[in-house]
């Protein structure tokens, strides 16, 4: 049997510098539950949510949780950091081995606009290996509201997905639907790791491959550790959910064509819709004579 143990970490949290935060709840798992290997940590939860503390990666603040993690001996993902490249900023999710060298870092391909103003997009699709265990992936937040994203990180191999968020908005309820049909459409366990506190409504979802909700926190701070069982998602994949559908075979196999993807693709329909502008903004409306 091929398992890993990962804590997610619902941090209870406000905006500002978190980092020694972060280093006493990775020593607070790391004592209580000595058997988890990875500790997670939801979306922006080292600075909060602005851009002002920004920071180039590598980074003081990136060494910091590198040397934490090289501390405890654990994989971690601190949630993700705004990260400084030239002009741009990028929102971005450093994975970090239990030496303390970062093996991936996650650029959010869907910043949440225009909310999350000035943001630019990642345009990979990350995935990183664990020896001897598998392959997992990696998204932040919003990316999830676009089911092309965990299907990328599926068809390139991940089994578990590690999803960080920072919901603090009356969708929550519908959020964790959406990682419970990410995880049953690509057969993966799903793990949306939110906030609480000032940065966040938590309820964090841990998703099995099946759709099941294996745990959902509440409201505030809350630790969550769980075994997760590659073993299972290898034999959900060969043998369908609950015995039934072989998604990603099907998706494999299947002849279908899908106009939306491509360089050159373009669709009036959804030009249609307007400009990408804030709730209740008004359009710009042709003068009657048009």
């Amino acid at each position: 049997m091929t398992t890993f143990a990962v804590a997610c970490v619902q941090l209870e949290a406000s905006s500002g510098d978190n980092l020694g935060l972060i280093g006493r709840k990775v020593q607070q798992v790391t004592g209580r539950f000595p058997w988890v290997q990875m500790i997670v940590f939801g979306e922006l939860c080292a600075f909060g949510a602005d851009p002002a503390n920004a920071q180039p990666m590598p980074g003081p603040a990136e060494d910091h949780l590198r040397n934490i993690a090289a501390k405890h001996g654990v994989w971690l993902i601190p949630g993700s950091l705004y990260e400084s490249d030239g002009e741009r900023i990028f929102n971005t999710a450093p994975v970090i081995d239990p030496t303390g060298e970062v093996v991936a870092r996650h650029r959010k391909l869907y910043p949440f606009l225009p909310y999350e103003k000035g943001i630019a997009c990642g345009e990979e699709h990350t995935v990183f290996d664990i020896p001897d265990v598998g392959r997992f992936g990696l998204s932040i937040c919003y990316d999830m509201w676009f089911p092309e994203t965990s299907r990328a990180l599926a068809w390139k191999g991940a089994e578990v997905i590690i999803h960080p968020s920072l919901t603090n908005t009356i969708d929550r309820d519908l959020e964790v639907s959406i990682a419970r049909a990410n995880a049953g459409m690509n057969q993966c366990y799903f793990l949306d790791v939110n906030n609480a506190g000032d940065l966040g409504y938590g309820r964090s979802v841990i998703v099995g491959p099946e759709g099941d909700v294996i745990h959902e926190a509440g409201t505030t701070g809350s630790i969550a550790p769980v075994v997760l069982d590659l073993d299972r998602v290898r034999r959900t994949r060969r043998d369908g959910v609950m015995g039934l559908g072989q998604v990603l075979k099907s998706f494999r196999d299947g002849k279908a064509s899908y106009p939306q993807y491509g360089e050159t693709a373009t669709s009036s329909y959804l030009k249609g819709l307007g400009p990408l502008s804030m709730t209740g903004t008004k359009p710009d409306l042709p003068d009657a004579a048009d």
